[in-house]
């Protein structure tokens, strides 16, 4: 899975998600791309499991590129603790993606596949996504 090999930070705030995406909101590498549709987190876990659908319905045809990178830590407090004592430990990564971020992009293989692949994909995605072509 994904994961910074350091931060500055070991521990973020939780930030906020507003407004659309004015970077990578193009397909700029392959053919095909899976865009977002709504603001959110996407974990290391989710990335992978979406990445190895793709890849399995292709049967590794073509070239995957993956245009987000999970570099936000997430924490979570033992469970059963009790209020105050401080900020929980780093337990996993996100990716913060807002509408018309693209996370995926696909070339090497027909349309028809790409767009089912997409769709497999986007099961594992807890956001509404889009299938997109390149114009």
């Amino acid at each position: 899975m994904l994961s910074p090999k350091r931060t500055k930070f070991r521990k973020q705030q939780r930030g906020r998600m507003k407004g659309r995406a004015f970077r990578n909101n193009t397909i700029t590498f392959g053919d095909y791309a899976l865009q977002v549709q709504e603001p959110g987190w996407i974990t290391s876990r989710q990335l992978e499991a979406t990445r190895r659908t793709i890849t399995r319905y292709t049967k590794r045809g073509g070239k995957l590129w993956i245009k987000i990178f999970p570099d936000k830590s997430i924490t979570a407090r033992a469970a059963e603790s009790r209020m105050g004592s401080g900020k929980g430990s780093p337990e996993y990564w996100v990716a913060v993606v807002k509408p018309g971020n693209i996370i995926f992009e696909l070339t090497g293989v027909k349309s028809d596949v790409a767009k089912q692949a997409m769709s497999l994909a986007a099961y594992k995605l807890p956001l509404k996504t889009k299938f997109i072509e390149k114009s």
